[in-house]
């Protein structure tokens, strides 16, 4: 077995009641300061969303049956692996910022309180942020690891350390186990589909579970 197949069935074993008994003794409540949801200094916002969770978010909250956001909107190639025009080949999309570097998706009134506009429909790294779990071929949300309790990390974000009831602990832990059951099977399928795409001087192609793509969603031909 190899090394993601074995992380995958650790993740798949995780027990929910443990992950919520670490996300308690860690303690946590939104503050809705915004901080996981703008970029970090000079970086923009960078936060991984599964190809089945931008189609998602090109639906939600449009007014109309037949309405839906661009790909583009909501979805951005991952830029880590592209040069400085953002050319090249990458590995899974991010979500998609503004202008100032913040998610799209991202609003905060005259008094610096934010929202997510698309809160429903979040993708699971942001509606398990600030945790993960120590499993390898999960994703690190930003932000150093501050805390640690059984296999549950905590990463910076001011709402920590704030009580938090066993219904919400419970709800974390269960999006927090499918968020690594759901990206070590997307790494397991990219690797297993992934073939160079090798493209043209100013084109960018994205790898992800779906095979290969174009910035806009498209599958590329190469």
């Amino acid at each position: 077995m190899n090394d993601l197949e074995a992380e995958l069935d650790r993740a798949r074993g995780l027990a929910v009641a443990d992950l919520a008994d670490a996300i308690e003794t860690i303690g946590f409540e939104c503050t809705r300061c915004g901080a996981c949801c703008k970029s970090e200094e000079e970086d923009p916002h960078t936060a991984t969303v599964f190809p089945d969770e931008v189609r998602e978010l090109q639906e939600a909250g449009v007014e109309g049956e037949s309405d839906e956001r661009d790909w583009r909107d909501v979805a951005r190639p991952m830029p880590y692996g592209l040069d400085e025009d953002g050319d090249g080949e990458t590995f899974e999309w991010a979500l998609q910022t503004n202008s100032c570097g913040d998610c799209t998706f991202y609003d905060e009134d005259d008094e610096g309180t934010g929202k997510c506009t698309v809160h429903d429909s979040r993708p699971l790294i942001c509606e398990t942020y600030p945790f993960s779990v120590a499993l390898g071929g999960t994703s690190q949300p930003m932000g150093e690891a501050v805390d640690e309790a059984g296999m549950v990390r905590a990463h910076e974000c001011e709402g920590l350390g704030r009580d938090i009831s066993r219904e919400d602990a419970e709800s974390l832990a269960a999006a927090l186990k499918e968020r690594a059951v759901r990206e070590l099977e997307e790494a397991i399928s990219v690797r297993d589909n992934f073939e160079p795409a090798n493209p043209a001087p100013g084109e960018a192609v994205v790898h992800d579970s779906e095979g290969a793509k174009r910035p806009d969603g498209t599958q590329y031909e190469g």
